[in-house]
């Protein structure tokens, strides 16, 4: 068994490799869907404000999430099991430390071998970016020269990276975070530890400046309301939206929704449930948009179920926009940290614990 840390993992997993490897699980999903097994997710609120009131020292913790992420991978000679668990913590950036945490077992079962336990903090940033990069890949325009970064907290700089592996002809960047100091953090580490790609990065204090000339918007937030309207941003921008987690929470606007002409997800079942940009988009009733429809999810647009082409004939043809909301499923955990586990068993990469 070989346990790697996050530099391990770091060293040893390009966002390449990620988006190769969340295709290839789309296409066998398509092709065999009984052999890749993903149960929703568990989510348990952390810190909860119903308990606020009645200790003061729970109030002084922001409330967040534990969640347990099972997925099983049959590729046609072996099953495996990879197994997540994580936690989100709202306030750990004051303590200078990443908001989820997070650690994934690779096991195989056939004979209940744990092959690797790998730090899941990395993992989980690149493949939620590796989703949007797929998204942006098949749903956003060829010549697109500018993405609009809206949160510059860790999953934000993972989910640039993912957009200019597909969209490498991007030149500029646009920057926004509620704390300016954010994103002039941001901006510093990304050009120090991304510096193969070749673009300008600009903090921007007003969210309208960043956004109103971007050809692909990156969304990680955790806000509670839609952030903007259609007239802040260009009739033609691919959205990547990959905050609002809960409920609760919402990042797109329930306009921008209604008039995306292509609405695409990654987890059917995890979006009904968890996507609160779609879910109270749904739910509102001066809203035109329901789930009925809904384009349809990552697994279908990247086998051609549905077409990346945007026609007269979908519901909004004023407007180009598309939209991809992730929320995350077990299964690209799964998929990503055993490719990682099967490297490390090759290669004798990380610490041989047994």
């Amino acid at each position: 068994m070989q346990w790697l840390n996050q530099q391990a993992v770091t060293e040893h997993l390009t966002m390449q490799a990620a988006i190769d490897t969340i295709e290839a699980l789309l296409h066998l999903q398509a092709a065999h869907p009984s052999w890749v097994k993903s149960p929703e997710r568990l989510v348990i609120e952390t810190f909860s404000e119903e308990l606020f009131s009645n200790d003061n020292n729970i109030s002084k913790h922001s409330t967040g999430s534990h969640l347990s992420m099972p997925a099983t991978i049959y590729d046609g000679t072996q099953e495996y099991t990879a197994v997540k668990l994580v936690t989100i913590c709202p306030d750990n950036p004051s303590r200078n430390l990443p908001t989820t945490t997070a650690i994934i077992s690779v096991s195989n079962n056939a004979t209940g071998e744990i092959l690797a336990v790998m730090d899941g903090v990395y993992i989980t940033q690149v493949r939620t970016a590796a989703l949007s990069g797929i998204a942006t890949k098949y749903m956003a325009r060829t010549d697109c020269q500018s993405v609009a970064v809206i949160g510059c907290g860790g999953m934000a700089y993972e989910q640039l990276n993912a957009v200019l592996t597909v969209r490498p002809e991007v030149k500029t960047v646009y920057l926004w975070n509620r704390s300016e100091q954010g994103a002039e953090q941001f901006k510093a580490q990304f050009a120090r530890d991304y510096g193969q790609w070749d673009v300008k990065l600009h903090v921007c204090t007003q969210l309208e400046d960043a956004i109103k000339d971007a050809d692909i918007i990156n969304l990680a937030t955790r806000a509670e309301m839609g952030l903007f309207g259609i007239e802040h941003i260009k009739p033609d921008v691919h959205i990547n939206a990959v905050g609002a987690y809960l409920p609760s929470m919402k990042e797109v606007s329930n306009e921008v929704v209604e008039n995306s002409s292509m609405v695409v997800v990654d987890d059917l079942t995890g979006c009904r449930h968890e996507a609160g940009d779609l879910i109270q988009a749904h739910d509102t009733a001066d809203c035109a948009w329901t789930w009925e429809q809904l384009s349809g999810d990552l697994q279908a647009l990247v086998t051609g179920k549905i077409s990346d082409v945007i026609t007269e004939e979908v519901s909004t043809p004023k407007t180009k926009i598309t939209l991809f909301k992730s929320v995350g499923a077990a299964s690209f955990d799964a998929a990503v940290a055993l490719y990682v586990a099967q490297r490390a068993e090759q290669q004798k990469l990380g610490t041989t614990l047994c």
